[in-house]
């Protein structure tokens, strides 16, 4: 009970603090003042209390500072901050080294600037970088959650980006309208962090199109925007999917990516839905051929990236494979909760491993 309301209070706490933040960000002049206002108030407390008030505590403004101003007003506080302190050293009674003080209290001046003059080149002070990025990154998760489906059906997706960060260049869009599931995993060339923001770019822009342009329409939509961009050696390869929700029909359509894995729950067996296509923004009138199928009640639908078959030591048939002998043991369970445990089974630890499992259920 007491761990709990601790808790509550930390949070409590921080949600205050990150609003007080925001707020600061929005009046520069007012934050300035303030925290010069901190740092005489630490300086003079040192002088009057040395023994209760260190003067280190003047790093704390100059940090905060760091957080909310912008460039040319942080140089102004940090060089207030060590003209403050050195005076308060110097005018000391009993003799204090201020070399030594003058040079950390300057160092760490230097690396609050340094990263001050970043963001100001960015036109974004503070953390405000950072911030953005955060959003970007929650709306690329917010686009990749599937749909709510009807009765009936269910579907899962499961990403893990390469080197455990926050971004990567797998991606899922999806869409339902008039009783069609669209889904479509992209995989970005790259992987981590270097792909995730060509992958932040293509996830508005593929899923823009997704639900509004053709089905048929889509994979070469979205190769004419590619080949826009004018990016060089970067490509992208996707694999798109529609099912009619009613009667279990779908159409599955590649660009240069890993075909879907069908089971087919009446045979028990696993079978490939190839569909040829070549990789998006490398050509200028590319075919994407279809695959037709059906997914019977019980059957399910597996849409994954090379990440989660290919390895530099396995090719991507024996991966297929595999991944089929790991999903196999996901049967009797009914695939439920099955995204995460292949992705965390199959997944290459050096990729971004991506899969989306729809699945008919038997009994609606």
């Amino acid at each position: 009970m007491i761990r709990s309301r601790s808790r509550a209070l930390v949070r409590r706490v921080g949600r205050l603090v990150v609003a007080l933040i925001r707020r600061a960000r929005r009046l520069h002049p007012l934050a300035a003042v303030a925290l010069l206002s901190l740092t005489l108030l630490i300086a003079a407390g040192s002088a009057a209390w040395p023994t209760y008030v260190p003067l280190s505590g003047v790093v704390i403004p100059l940090l905060l500072g760091g957080l909310i101003l912008g460039f040319r007003q942080l140089v102004v506080l940090t060089l207030l901050t060590m003209a403050i302190a050195s005076f308060v050293l110097v005018s000391r009674e009993v003799p204090t080294p201020t070399t030594g003080f003058a040079l950390v209290l300057g160092a760490i001046g230097w690396i609050v600037i340094a990263g001050a003059k970043v963001r100001n080149q960015l036109g974004v002070p503070g953390t405000r970088g950072e911030s953005m990025l955060m959003e970007l990154r929650d709306t690329l998760t917010a686009q990749g959650e599937l749909p709510p489906l009807p009765s009936g059906w269910r579907a899962e997706v499961a990403i893990r980006s390469a080197g455990r960060s926050k971004f990567s260049g797998d991606f899922v869009v999806s869409t339902e309208r008039d009783n069609v599931l669209e889904v479509a995993l992209v995989d970005v060339s790259g992987k981590g962090v270097d792909a995730g923001t060509r992958a932040l770019l293509l996830s508005g822009a593929f899923g823009g199109l997704l639900g509004v342009v053709p089905v048929e329409d889509f994979l070469p939509a979205a190769n004419r925007y590619l080949r826009r961009q004018n990016w060089e050696d970067d490509f992208a390869t996707v694999v798109h999917v529609a099912v009619q929700l009613g009667t279990g029909a779908f159409c599955v359509r590649t660009a240069g990516h890993p075909p879907a894995i069908q089971f087919d729950a009446w045979s028990g067996r696993w079978g490939t839905r190839d569909a040829d296509g070549p990789l998006l923004g490398l050509m200028e009138a590319p075919e994407f051929a279809p695959n037709h199928g059906v997914l019977k009640p019980g059957d399910a639908l597996f849409l994954y990236s090379d990440g989660m078959v290919e390895t530099p030591r396995r090719d991507i048939g024996r991966g297929t494979d595999r991944l089929a002998g790991h999903a196999e043991r996901l049967v009797a369970q009914g695939f439920q909760g099955g995204a995460a445990e292949l992705v965390a089974a199959a997944g290459g630890p050096g990729d971004d491993s991506a899969i989306v499992i729809i699945h008919r259920l038997e009994h609606s």
